[in-house]
């Protein structure tokens, strides 16, 4: 054992978890850990300029790098702040450690109005967290830190949190350290993974539903295995979009719809119903299995809580899914799974139907996105902000490499782009980092360009200028008779990114993003291009259409009946 303050054992627990860089503004009550970080050789904090930020680079760092990201704020309002973050990386399944402080020991519990104090900080954010921790001396700091990444590297992986009173982080006491948090993949047993292999072999059409789970599995590439041994297609969620390529002969891509109103995507539909069995790998099926009760679902998952939930008819495969995939892929083929026949003539046909019909002539997002995909290497990675191009790319952006695409997942948080964009950066300085955003989620956060040039984060941002928040100004405008206070007044975005020492563009017309985005590429610098986006309607076969029919959309006359 060796004396240590609390921030010294914080910061060297860090470091033995493999942790290189801390997201987070100093503050007086984490003064003790800011020193602890400070004097560590191999761990380096980067400074935002608000706490949200913090946690938002954590999840980009955590998603493009593989390892938890690590986020420090001061209590108090300083959780509250970061709790967007948190929520945003619960809803897609992120590892991040937010660490914050906490007021004096003796006066936690008793309400006398400490600096930043508030009643049960750890719940303030227990609904976005997996587990939390108050590390009240140095000596608790190892064991605390060690319990934090097994947490995020065991079953679903979430965000945690560990709270330290300011004393903590400057007393000194014997403290022993640890060694890292290692973990064993867990692996369904060997008899239900042979009666998955069964049905799944005498399927007659069966269908890899394949979520964000593979991703934070590190899954993909026994992804695409399975599915080329055994020739079955795949769909991927939104938050499964790269866990295959979308350009792969057997992916349908992440088109899919019940509710489209096209002729084709119902069509599509009709042929998603017919499988009569579903592989279901690291998803939480939130539209619903898609071929409903007259299938078996082979249901792959980490988190036991969703095994079955979504149907009767399932066999439950609790487990990793690249180890679970890889423990039933030899069982499949002893099975005689890989005699089927390709079904790649059908796929595309189905994805021609489903995402290429006439699209270009019918919907003006589609060009836009294209010309953005064009501009980005195919390897370069691309965040996406709640706007309305982007609830378009949920279903039509092509995601060819794992984990480039990236968005807030079911939480929907405007602003996010930006700050999580910068942690991809940070975590992948190598490869191409593209933001996209509306003018209103991009100013959320718009501060933190002074961060992006202070430590040289040299994302590309493009921001679709219409001057409103457009999706909501599209919902009122289209089912409330007439649009509400959702005008904005925006800077010139060129000089408000030379006024931080960023590169400013600009263009009129968006399609000319297929050249500028290569061209501020090039210039390694943190760039923001200013792009007229206009008013865009929103496409009738959209996967988010079904939206504008929900009943609380719409005016009413009495009580919803539920």
């Amino acid at each position: 054992m060796v004396k240590m303050s609390g921030g010294e054992a914080l910061a060297k627990s860090l470091v033995n978890e493999g942790v290189e860089v801390v997201f987070g503004i100093p503050g007086v009550q984490i003064y003790g850990i800011v020193a602890g970080i400070r004097d560590e050789p191999g761990l380096r904090m980067i400074t935002t300029r608000h706490e949200q930020a913090t946690t938002y680079m954590a999840d980009g760092y955590a998603r493009a790098s593989g390892r938890p990201g690590v986020a420090l704020v001061v209590p108090g309002v300083g959780v509250y702040n970061a709790a967007s973050g948190l929520a945003g990386a619960y809803s897609r399944s992120i590892p991040v450690l937010l660490i914050a402080g906490q007021i004096p020991r003796g006066m936690i519990g008793k309400n006398l109005g400490a600096v930043h104090e508030v009643a049960n900080q750890a719940d303030v954010v227990g609904p976005v967290t997996k587990w939390r921790r108050q590390v009240s001396r140095p000596r608790e700091a190892p064991d605390a830190v060690f319990e934090a990444f097994r947490q995020m590297r065991t079953g679903r992986p979430r965000p945690v949190l560990i709270e330290m009173p300011p004393e903590a982080g400057v007393e000194r006491e014997e403290v022993q350290l640890r060694n890292p948090a290692r973990t064993v993949r867990i692996v369904p047993s060997r008899d239900i993974l042979q009666e998955a292999a069964g049905v799944i072999a005498h399927a007659q059409m069966p269908l890899i539903f394949a979520g964000g789970g593979v991703a934070r599995s590190d899954a993909e590439d026994a992804l695409v295995e399975l599915a080329e041994a055994t020739n079955i297609p795949v769909i991927t969620s939104s938050g499964g979009k790269g866990t295959i390529p979308d350009s792969h002969p057997l992916s349908y891509g992440s088109c899919f719809s019940p509710r489209g109103e096209r002729q084709e995507m119902n069509e599509l539909f009709d042929v998603m119903q017919s499988a009569d069995v579903i592989i279901g790998i690291g998803t939480r099926f939130s539209l619903g299995n898609p071929a409903g009760e007259s299938s078996t679902l082979v249901n792959i998952n980490i988190d036991d809580t969703e095994l079955t939930r979504i149907q009767s008819n399932t066999i439950p495969l609790h487990g990793d899914a690249r180890a679970t995939i890889e423990a039933l892929l030899p069982m499949l083929i002893e099975a005689g799974a890989e005699e089927r026949e390709s079904p790649a003539e059908a796929v595309a046909a189905a994805r021609r139907l489903i995402a290429y019909f006439g699209i270009r002539e019918e919907e003006p997002q589609y060009p836009i996105l294209e010309a953005i995909q064009k501009g980005i290497p195919e390897d370069g990675f691309v965040v996406w902000d709640v706007s309305q191009l982007g609830f378009y790319a949920r279903t039509h952006h092509q995601a060819n490499h794992p984990k480039t695409y990236i968005d807030p997942g079911y939480s929907f948080n405007l602003g996010y782009s930006f700050p999580t964009a910068l942690g991809v950066k940070v975590a992948r300085p190598e490869r191409s980092v593209v933001c996209v955003a509306g003018d209103g989620g991009f100013m959320f956060n718009s501060s933190e360009l002074s961060t992006a040039v202070r430590y040289g984060i040299n994302v590309v941002t493009v921001i679709l200028r219409n001057d409103s928040y457009g999706n909501v100004e599209s919902d009122l405008n289209g089912t409330f008779g007439g649009t509400y206070e959702t005008d904005l007044h925006n800077p010139d975005f060129v000089r408000f990114a030379e006024s931080f020492g960023a590169v400013g563009m600009r263009t009129e017309d968006p399609l000319e993003l297929e050249t500028l985005i290569p061209r501020a590429l090039e210039l390694d610098a943190p760039v923001v291009i200013d792009a007229q986006f206009g008013e865009m309607p929103t496409p009738p076969a959209h996967q988010y259409a079904f939206v504008y029919h929900l009943p609380w959309t719409q005016p009413q006359e009495g009580l919803i009946q539920s």
